[in-house]
């Protein structure tokens, strides 16, 4: 076998000609032993892309915040399943879990499960919340059955998404193939005849959709709607569903050619909120929002917060708090290019912060 994920996809393309966009992507992101999540920690700034956690203690102790009213919300059970979904270095849930010992009964009630495939990522993370009660599974069907409290950080954007392009009269798959000089390239393939393509459409229209991410939203709508709880879903993308392609690669900071160098470049692609929330609604869930991060976290209280840690700083740590949390809420940085949506079972109240924008919080 080779031993690159580049030569792996050459290789089964050779044998059984050009695969779908999600199977290329799905091979360089998670090939188990060579894939891009598999055996590296990529965030940070010697890694290819920093998340918000690691920008500003202040989102995810906004998001324990949130956790604890949704845990209050639910009747505070006495047992509940704190989970998180690619949850990168832990250092999400360490801020989280820092939050959530302000209201010790809540800590008491939380089982804390990480849901990671990544060996060298598990390891980061063991190491991030050292001394704290914590289980790892692979996969959310392997999470303990109870209330569930979920958190999803840019996960969804990492899912294999498929293309399709508009063909004259027809939509046909996008395919990764090999051009005449054995480098990675996009071709069409057969013709696919599906309700969710619009019915008309300029030739060359790509339309992009994140069955992986849909399945996943309706698993946790199933869950959701039997055993009760709510989930917390921040990543980027527009509100509402669209046309056109937004696949991109990055590395080292700076966008990449998504088809060169494939399980060393982190690929992402837009989320479809609409459709997450559909997908998980179907299951029997609520779906709230979305609605922009910079709302959301504002609604939390994140000036507050930076104000309070204000009190105790020096000048540059002072500084620091502000950039942060600037970068987190700024329309112009990440404030309205990432959306919060959330899940919720049908039977739980209004959850904090989603309300739609133009309303006040009750």
């Amino acid at each position: 076998m080779s031993a690159t994920v580049a030569g792996i996809l050459a290789e089964r393309i050779h044998r059984h000609g050009p695969i779908p966009v999600a199977e290329y992507m799905a091979t360089a992101l998670y090939h188990p032993e060579l894939g891009y999540y598999t055996g590296r920690d990529p965030f940070g700034l010697g890694g290819d892309f920093t998340t918000a956690p690691e920008i500003s203690q202040i989102f995810g102790e906004l998001i324990g915040l949130w956790c604890l009213l949704a845990w209050q919300a639910m009747g505070s059970p006495r047992r509940v399943v704190l989970a998180e979904i690619g949850p990168g270095r832990g250092t999400l849930m360490a801020d989280l879990l820092r939050t959530a010992r302000i209201r010790p009964e809540f800590f008491r009630a939380l089982e804390v499960v990480l849901v990671e495939t990544s060996p060298a990522l598990r390891n980061r993370q063991r190491q991030t919340l050292a001394g704290e009660s914590v289980a790892w599974v692979e996969r959310v069907g392997q999470l303990p059955a109870g209330p569930l409290l979920l958190v999803a950080n840019e996960l969804f954007d990492a899912l294999p998404i498929r293309q399709f392009v508009r063909d004259g009269a027809v939509w046909r798959d996008r395919l990764v193939g090999l051009d005449g000089d054995g480098r990675f390239c996009f071709l069409t393939g057969a013709v696919v005849t599906r309700p969710d393509l619009p019915a008309e459409a300029p030739d060359g229209t790509i339309v992009e959709r994140g069955e992986a991410g849909e399945a996943l939203a309706a698993t946790l709508g199933r869950r959701l709607a039997e055993a009760g709880g709510a989930a917390l879903i921040v990543d980027y993308g527009p509100p509402l569903s669209g046309v056109g392609e937004t696949l991109q690669a990055v590395r080292r900071h700076r966008y990449h050619s998504v088809l060169d160098d494939p399980g060393l470049a982190d690929l992402t692609a837009h989320v479809d909120f609409a459709r997450l929330a559909a997908a998980a609604t179907a299951a029997g869930a609520r779906a709230e929002g979305p609605v922009p991060q910079g709302v959301f976290l504002s609604r939390m209280g994140i000036e507050e917060r930076v104000t309070m840690l204000m009190r105790g700083a020096t000048a540059e740590q002072a500084a620091l708090l502000a950039s942060g949390a600037r970068r987190l809420i700024d329309p112009g940085e990440m404030g309205t290019l990432f959306h919060v949506l959330a899940l919720a079972s049908p039977s739980l109240p209004r959850l904090p912060g989603l309300e739609p924008q133009g309303s006040s919080p009750a």
